[in-house]
């Protein structure tokens, strides 16, 4: 079969769970003889195009100047540059199938191009972009967890104070008018799809809340393989020597440094707490500096300097430092959608501590294989790294009932079923399609 994926970024320039999951996919699929491709967007001046080799992998990258937010929203409408190039390639390549990743600075405009072709397609969702154009359902205005648009006035609400034109009120019907269009088209491309994935039930749930059929979503979780590093026993989980009592409990904490993931939260809680105990934190400080700054601010009134900055890693070093400690960190302040970090802990046989929020809590059973607790509530937090601490066997505990997630070959071995029924059996074609 020929598929041809298509995401917004791509590695080794972007490594998000979005971008990683794209990649190893792709990969998984080319081992298993299918002809793969991806198409994706780079952020550069000028008009263009190539194509590299990503393993056995085609990546072919498009490009048709820089984005600024306001730009990447624009382009879901329009952007004859990023279409054309895009056509050329269902030309060239004619996919049996195409999986849409993400689509955020894409053009809309793709859905016409597959149906011309008659090319059946299949989306899974990443994040909350198909109705929240933040993708991530935290309000710029008051950084709440938002519930959905509300005649999408607080969607302008949050468009103007994204743009620091929070003052801007009269121009918010306005703003709401275009975000209500935005919607009615991506609802028009998920419609049009043959099948929708969503990697948890919570986002199913969601979605199905607002407006997309049931029937029409499957849940399917993501692949995560166990990391080389990990020694295996029984049904290949991996054990680590429970820590004794001279050596410090590690704890890592390893994605986004922006203030929704909340690490700012699970520091200045483990900081007020002694203990023979270390916090490794890893992330990308050069995505927001002034965040960073602030993370460090918070470290620094640790009086026994137990946390540690390890700086942006490699999937690989991350799944190393997994091998290394006996409790991976999730605070978030948002809704995860499945989260790679939580499974990727629980594959090398690591207990999780994280919010009890969307689709994290849903992966972690509390006191059985992690913690669960209140998003943002430091005292919360507080009380969690002092029970850890004091109850000296309770991560090893709960080590032992972590079981392993679904692997990169289940996972698709069940994708290739959708992607066979998809290109078989549907016959859902798109209704009359909104000019752009």
């Amino acid at each position: 079969m020929r598929i041809l994926h298509v995401v917004h970024q791509y590695p080794p320039e972007y490594v998000g769970g979005t971008e990683y999951y794209t990649q190893s996919v792709a990969q998984a699929l080319s081992r298993r003889d299918h002809t793969v491709a991806v198409f994706t967007r780079r952020n550069v001046d000028g008009k263009g195009s190539n194509e590299r080799i990503d393993g056995d992998v085609a990546v072919h990258m498009a490009w048709n100047g820089t984005l600024t937010p306001l730009q990447r929203f624009l382009t879901t409408f329009g952007n004859v540059g990023i279409s054309e190039a895009f056509d050329a390639l269902l030309e060239q390549f004619d996919p049996h199938l195409v999986h849409i990743q993400h689509m955020m600075g894409m053009p809309t405009g793709f859905l016409e191009h597959m149906d011309r072709r008659r090319i059946p397609f299949v989306i899974t969702l990443h994040d909350f972009w198909w109705v929240c154009a933040n993708a991530q359902l935290i309000t710029n205005y008051s950084g709440e967890i938002c519930d959905g648009p509300n005649l999408w006035l607080n969607c302008a609400r949050c468009a103007l104070a994204r743009g620091q034109k929070s003052t801007f009120w009269p121009a918010i019907p306005a703003v709401a008018a275009i975000l209500g269009r935005r919607n009615t088209r991506l609802n028009q491309f998920v419609t049009a799809a043959a099948r929708v994935i969503a990697p948890s039930h919570f986002v199913k749930e969601w979605y199905v809340e607002h407006g997309i059929s049931a029937e029409k979503i499957t849940v399917l979780k993501h692949g995560v393989d166990s990391p080389p590093h990990a020694r295996a026993v029984n049904n290949n989980r991996p054990v680590h020597a429970f820590p004794d009592a001279d050596r410090p409990l590690r704890l890592l904490y390893a994605g986004g440094l922006s203030w929704q993931k909340g690490v700012h939260i699970s520091i200045e809680a483990f900081a007020s707490v002694p203990g023979l105990a270390e916090l490794w934190i890893a992330g990308d400080e050069s995505f927001d500096p002034g965040y960073s700054q602030r993370l460090r601010q918070l470290a620094s009134q640790d009086p026994d300097g137990r946390i540690r900055f390890l700086g942006k890693l490699s999937h690989s070093e991350v799944q190393k430092h997994l091998t290394e400690v006996d409790a991976a960190i999730v605070p978030a302040l948002w809704y995860e959608t499945f989260s790679l970090f939580v499974h990727e802990a629980f594959a090398a046989g690591v207990p999780v501590i994280t919010s009890e929020l969307g689709a994290l809590a849903e992966a972690v059973q509390h006191n059985k294989d992690g913690l669960l607790v209140p998003p943002g509530d430091i005292l919360a937090w507080t009380s969690i790294f002092q029970r850890i601490f004091s109850e000296r066997g309770l991560l090893a505990s709960l080590r032992r009932n972590v079981r392993p997630p679904m692997n990169v070959a289940e996972h698709v071995d069940h994708l290739q079923r959708i992607y066979t029924a998809a290109v078989f059996t549907s016959s859902s074609q798109p209704e009359t399609l909104i000019p752009l």
